[in-house]
Formats: C-alpha cells, sequence, structure tokens
C-alpha cells in the first residue's frame, strides 16, 4: 500500500509539471529521466510529437564510458548533450525535471547543459 501511494504522489508531481511545461518547434522540451543504472534524455516537439535529439547512458557512443547516475555522470552526460543540440541547431528549451526535484543529478545536468549555451 505504501508503494502505490508513493508512485500516486511521483505521478501527481510529474502531470504537474507537464501542465505547464509544453515544448514546440522554437523551444522543445528537454525531458531528462534517471533510473537506478542509467539516465536519459531528450528534446521533443510536442506540437508535432518529435524526438529532435536524444542521449542515453546505454547508446553506442556512450556505453564505454561507464557513466553512471550521479552528480559527476548528469554533468557529463549534460555536456555531450548540450553539444548534440547545437550541432543539431537547437538554441532555447524549456527544461522538464519529470517528477523530480531540482537539486543534485537534475540541477548538475541542467548546469551542464547551459554551460554549452543552450537557453533555458
Amino acid at each position: 500500500m505504501k508503494f502505490l501511494k508513493k508512485k500516486e504522489l511521483e505521478i501527481k508531481r510529474r502531470k504537474r509539471v507537464r501542465r505547464k511545461v509544453i515544448g514546440n518547434a522554437e523551444r522543445p522540451r528537454l525531458a531528462v529521466c534517471f533510473s537506478n543504472k542509467h539516465i536519459y534524455a531528450q528534446c521533443i516537439d510536442d506540437h508535432a510529437g518529435k524526438t529532435l535529439a536524444a542521449i542515453c547512458t546505454t547508446s553506442k557512443e556512450l556505453k564505454a564510458e561507464k557513466l553512471l547516475p550521479n552528480v559527476e555522470g548528469a554533468a557529463s552526460i549534460g555536456q555531450k548533450f548540450g553539444a548534440k543540440l547545437k550541432d543539431v541547431g537547437i538554441t532555447a528549451v524549456v527544461f522538464d525535471r519529470g517528477a523530480r526535484r531540482y537539486h543534485g543529478c537534475v540541477k548538475s545536468f541542467a548546469d551542464a547543459v547551459r554551460e554549452t549555451g543552450i537557453n533555458f
């Protein structure tokens, strides 16, 4: 029962954030997800329903680096994802933190993406 209550609260938090954060062609939504073993990030145009850019620790180019879903791993992924967004031509995004608080790994990821010149 306790697990179900926690999951329901997480879904509520996620929906609360998604009501306010909507991506379009000019400013796509940058969604980040941390699991126990991996980090996933993608840039999404919600109006078109398309993923414009994505990166994860399970991809071929990052698998050899053995990045963990901690603050250091999030910063490294953020740097790489910011560079990837620049290559695609995206300069401004809206940040979707999901159900997580903006501190620790999420803050580290966001700061690393900002350092590459992407505007939030």
